[in-house]
């Protein structure tokens, strides 16, 4: 997944408007209702111990992207088992999206051989930002937000400005984030050790799977 356009540095400090913001909802009393995308488990993990105290959290699975479907499913499952073993008490609401490979396929159509990280990545992440966003007005939540900007591989300022983008055109407050401050990255890691997540070697697709695959061959 490493290229040059998900490997910038972000020009704007996210952390510190979320800084902001968390202050303000711990000084008010009152937990907004957060419509979180998950990626994944292990990216998961530090952003729900992070935004539970918080929010009032719907973790919404959404990744169409994914192949082969066992795979699928695998994270499917490792997404709940997450959220029982780590958080039991908490109010979190699992909500699993529809998983339309074809639909994926589509989005990205004509953009198969970009690198990791290019244009098929972009038409990605907002179809799933914006499945996000649509979900977060089903469910009456206050703001959406995703757990992709953990990945020091991936580009908060593309994904923030996406997410922005969708907020307007849907009415629903865009909750910018870089979670990979604070060491949440490293935390992640720490707790997918902890809970024995399973940290699957490629971001999902089938293309970014063969690039996985033939970096590791290569090597070899």
């Amino acid at each position: 997944m490493k290229t040059s356009s998900m490997t910038n540095r972000s020009k704007h400090n996210y952390q510190k408007d979320m800084d902001s913001l968390l202050e303000e909802i711990h000084s008010s009393g009152i937990r907004p209702k957060l419509l979180l995308h998950s990626c994944c488990a292990p990216c998961s993990s530090y952003v729900l111990e992070y935004l539970s105290p918080y929010f009032e959290i719907v973790d919404f699975y959404y990744n169409p992207n994914i192949s082969p479907e066992e795979e699928y499913y695998h994270r499917v499952d490792e997404m709940q088992r997450l959220i029982k073993e780590m958080l039991p008490d908490s109010d979190i609401r699992f909500v699993e999206g529809m998983y339309d490979h074809d639909r994926y396929l589509e989005t990205v159509k004509g953009l198969e051989g970009e690198p990791e990280g290019g244009a098929r990545c972009e038409k990605c992440f907002r179809l799933r930002l914006q499945e996000a966003a649509l979900a977060a007005k089903e469910f009456h939540c206050d703001y959406f937000a995703t757990t992709l900007t953990i990945s020091p591989l991936k580009n908060p300022d593309l994904i923030n400005s996406i997410g922005f983008e969708i907020a307007r055109e849907t009415g629903v407050r865009y909750l910018a984030s870089d979670f990979k401050k604070k060491e949440g990255y490293k935390r992640s890691i720490e707790l997918s050790q902890q809970y024995r997540l399973y940290r699957q070697n490629y971001c999902g697709c089938i293309y970014s799977q063969e690039e996985s695959e033939n970096k590791r061959s290569s090597v070899v």
